[in-house]
């Protein structure tokens, strides 16, 4: 019986050494270690043999389980560390070959057009003057104009937090104060600044509204500022971006910090005011709201309203975006669609 066990330790190990790969490990494994392999066949044997022989026999094709197993796991490690040897000997570099380009990425649709924005802006001598995304309640509706309990704060969804008074911004327009306090020292110095920054409102998502997006205030402080100043000032940005042919309209409209109010509107650049689906067939698009600061937020600015007066506006980028590039679904902006994105 002896024999038998040597006869099928030979076997098995010169099979072992002819395996060259996974397959032929595992098929190996089958045939003298497995269910129904040489190794068992050998202890089914046992039951047969004379009762004085059972034990030296069964040590013995256990000891030759152990030597296989432990043959094969070295066999597995060998063709395991050969493989890998192998796939770092294929992948090497060949310098001989042209690099590759590393893909660069392109910048969002929105930031380029705030890039564009501030570099006119800069050009009619407006300074970037960025103010905080949390603000206080007071700063961002008492101090412009819109006390506790004033329907005008109904116009905006806002954003509560936990602690008392303080919100998300709902508009850029809490950076008046902000600029006035900071940059017109105490009152005595014209500034002109724009506010571009995040802005956020509890809003439902719809193709057309968002929670969060972007504006872009401006802010004139001066002596003898006019009505006449703010339209010319909007009237030279709307030429300086949309073209210098383009016709600017203003209608009566009304905003709790500005007194009087006004919304701008340039001839569709699209259509050339002929008419079409993206002005809706009127020939004009809605650029940007506007007026002549009130006197109770020069005050709340640290300005005297009988020495200074000043304009302000409000653009979205966004919604410019959308209508220069015919853009249905303002939620593209925030989705991060790579598909989306590249098309800038």
């Amino acid at each position: 019986m002896s024999d038998q066990i040597a006869q099928v330790e030979q076997e098995a190990l010169a099979a072992l050494e002819g395996a060259k790969d996974a397959d032929a490990l595992q098929q190996w494994k089958s045939q003298f270690l497995g269910n129904r392999g040489a190794v068992r066949a050998l202890l089914s044997q046992i039951g047969g043999l004379p009762p004085e022989e059972r034990a030296g026999f069964g040590q013995g094709v256990n000891a030759l389980k152990e030597k296989l197993t432990a043959a094969f796991d070295e066999r597995e490690n060998a063709l395991r560390a050969h493989a890998i040897a192998q796939d770092l000997e294929e992948g090497q570099i060949d310098i001989s070959l042209p690099g590759r380009t590393r893909q660069v990425g392109g910048l969002h649709p929105v930031t380029m057009m705030h890039r564009q924005f501030q570099k006119i802006w800069a050009d009619m001598g407006f300074q970037v003057f960025r103010s905080r995304e949390v603000e206080e309640d007071d700063i961002n509706f008492t101090a412009l104009n819109m006390p506790p309990h004033h329907p005008a704060r109904d116009m905006q969804d806002t954003f509560y937090t936990d602690e008392e008074g303080v919100i998300l911004r709902t508009h850029t327009s809490p950076g008046q104060i902000h600029a006035m306090r900071t940059l017109g020292e105490n009152g005595t110095k014209a500034i002109r600044v724009i506010l571009p920054g995040m802005v956020y409102r509890n809003e439902q998502i719809t193709a057309r509204s968002e929670a969060q997006f972007t504006q872009v205030e401006g802010l004139a402080i001066g002596r003898n500022i006019r009505m006449s100043d703010l339209k010319g000032t909007i009237t030279e940005f709307a030429h300086r971006i949309y073209g210098e042919d383009v016709q600017v309209r203003y209608r009566a409209s009304y905003f709790p910090f500005t007194e009087p109010s006004m919304e701008v509107d340039a001839e569709c650049f699209l259509c050339g005011g002929a008419g079409c689906r993206v002005c809706k067939y009127t020939g004009w698009l809605e650029i940007a709201g506007s007026g002549m600061v009130h006197p109770n937020v020069l005050r709340n600015g640290g300005y005297d309203p009988s020495e200074w007066s000043g304009f302000a506006f409000g653009m979205g980028p966004e919604r410019m975006t959308m209508l220069r590039h015919n853009i249905q679904d303002i939620r593209y902006f925030w989705s991060n669609d790579l598909r989306f994105l590249e098309q800038f």
